[in-house]
């Protein structure tokens, strides 16, 4: 008896209607970093995360590059000592049809004035 007279009734399609999206999902604690932090706090949290940000893909960057670098190299390698053998006459011929089939596209969808502006380039 008494003890439900205690609570107010709450609608709440109504009261999710007013929220914004990110309080629907993460409650009512979360919001823009703005309504939250200082704005020389939001620059030092946006300078650490950057700087963070930068360093991993500086040092991932350069694991890619030695990959990539050491990939060609052994490559190489492999073609000087006779473990690999190139046809240089296939490569030339699929050169040349790879060549004809730029020239054929690069002349029908380009307007002359471009066409030989990318000539003289």
């Amino acid at each position: 008896g008494n003890f439900e007279r205690n609570f107010e009734s709450l609608d709440l399609a109504e009261f999710a209607k007013k929220q914004p999206w990110w309080r629907k999902l993460f409650g009512q604690e979360s919001g823009p970093s703005a309504e939250k932090y200082s704005v020389a706090t939001q620059l030092l949290i946006g300078g650490v995360t950057g700087w963070c940000t930068g360093f991993i893909f500086q040092k991932v960057g350069k694991l890619a590059a030695t990959a990539v670098g050491g990939g060609f190299f052994l490559l190489q390698l492999a073609n000087h000592t006779g473990y690999i053998k190139v046809d240089w006459q296939r490569v030339e011929k699929d050169m040349k049809k790879a060549k004809e089939q730029l020239k054929i596209r690069k002349s029908s969808q380009i307007p002359s004035e471009v066409k030989s502006k990318a000539e003289e380039v």
